[in-house]
């Protein structure tokens, strides 16, 4: 009897343990201080255009301890490549490569652009998208393939969700697995701030996906949409760094035995100008159009919590906002059109990789961050949206 009486205290301290273990998860924020910046590494200089101008779809490789990356923002193709010391210069470990087997074009027509790499359950997962896709139209984003860049077996161009591509079709991110029930996934997939604003986010979006999935799941779980401009009105004076008319957002991490969802992209810190670079004061761009001066590499972190709201119904996707913002001051000024690339991160060891386009020259810079355990606490999820959430139909 006693013997019986221990093993059921012992299996009720055991799932004490675990639901204080998966609180501590559910209520811990990264903050500024807890991602330790390392240091950097070069990219190898390739024949032809090579990387240059390239570093956008970082995907962290665990079977090699590498990064996909993609190269020449004219050629998109994709090489896998080491993860040398700090200082060092990585090596090839697979040439660059149309990893969409030729099929990138059925995405739609103008000029494409590679959103982002994922590497999940041994598959390589590319997004792509239209850089200017004036009526809103594409649909089909994704492809999957297997990790060997030289092997067939493409698959795609699909569609992940019920909206516009121009929410789905950029930077992707694997799901702690403490999340995937509450969020309802194992993955996130997201764009942010596209040519032709309308079709896409006044911020970044993310959406809960199953990348395994053939048929269109991925459920909105961040959008702010032309008529929710809650992060900053597009366009509007003044100084707004958390969203105007510069910002961009080209990656995304989140790191398991947390609650934070952190992106990564570039902002205008100043003020806010339309015209030409002479008029806005802005020394770094010199083309008419959108002015901030001066930009930098910026990170936006959510609560997953507030992201599991409003996968339960509660909350709307453009009712959330970040708990905290903050310039990555390590990348220092960076340049309006060539900043930032994308973001890859190594759950085992905790260590962040994040691109600087043009950060060596015409070369990318790979910038290694250590991510630290996090010492906040989370606040309480906002309260249930006025409107009740909608579903959004396919279009």
């Amino acid at each position: 009897m006693q013997s019986r009486k221990s093993l059921i205290c012992l299996s009720s301290l055991l799932l004490l343990l675990a639901a204080t273990t998966a609180d501590a998860q559910s209520s811990a924020l990264l903050g500024q201080k807890d991602l330790q910046y390392l240091g950097a590494f070069h990219v190898p200089v390739l024949p032809g255009n090579g990387l240059s101008y390239g570093g956008h779809g970082l995907a962290y490789n665990p079977a090699n301890n590498s990064l996909y990356i993609v190269g020449h923002v004219y050629d998109l193709l994709t090489a896998e490549i080491s993860i040398p010391a700090i200082g060092g210069t990585a090596t090839i470990l697979q040439p660059l490569t149309d990893s969409t087997g030729g099929k990138l074009g059925q995405i739609g027509t103008g000029t494409l652009r590679i959103g982002g790499n994922l590497v999940y359950n041994n598959k390589l997962y590319v997004s792509a998208f239209v850089y200017y896709d004036a009526n809103g139209a594409q649909t089909l984003s994704h492809f999957n393939r297997p990790l060997n860049l030289a092997a067939p077996g493409v698959v795609g161009p699909y569609r992940v969700g019920p909206a516009g591509a121009g929410i789905y079709s950029g930077y992707m991110t694997v799901i702690p697995q403490e999340w995937r029930a509450k969020l309802g996934a194992p993955a996130l997939t997201g764009n942010c701030c596209l040519s032709i604003l309308s079709r896409t986010s006044y911020g970044p979006s993310v959406s809960a996906w199953d990348p395994e999935n053939s048929t269109p799941n991925a459920v909105t779980l961040l959008d702010y949409d032309q008529a929710h401009e809650t992060l900053g009105v597009y366009q509007a004076p003044g100084i707004h760094p958390v969203f105007n008319g510069t910002t961009k957002v080209t990656g995304i991490f989140f790191p398991p035995g947390t609650a934070s969802v952190l992106f990564f992209g570039s902002t205008g810190v100043g003020t806010y100008c339309y015209g030409e670079a002479s008029a806005c004061n802005d020394p770094s761009n010199n083309s008419k159009g959108e002015h901030a001066y001066p930009y930098r590499a910026y990170i936006w972190a959510y609560n997953a919590n507030d992201l599991a709201a409003v996968r339960a119904g509660s909350v709307q996707p453009y009712a959330v906002t970040p708990y905290a913002t903050w310039e990555l001051s390590d990348f220092g000024n960076v340049d309006i059109d060539f900043s930032t690339g994308g973001a890859a991160y190594d759950s085992a060891t905790g260590k962040l990789y994040l691109s600087q386009v043009n950060g060596d020259g015409d070369q990318p810079l790979i910038r290694v961050y250590q991510v630290n355990a996090p010492t906040q606490a989370a606040a309480p999820p906002p309260p249930a949206s006025p409107d009740p959430p909608t579903n959004v139909t396919v279009k």
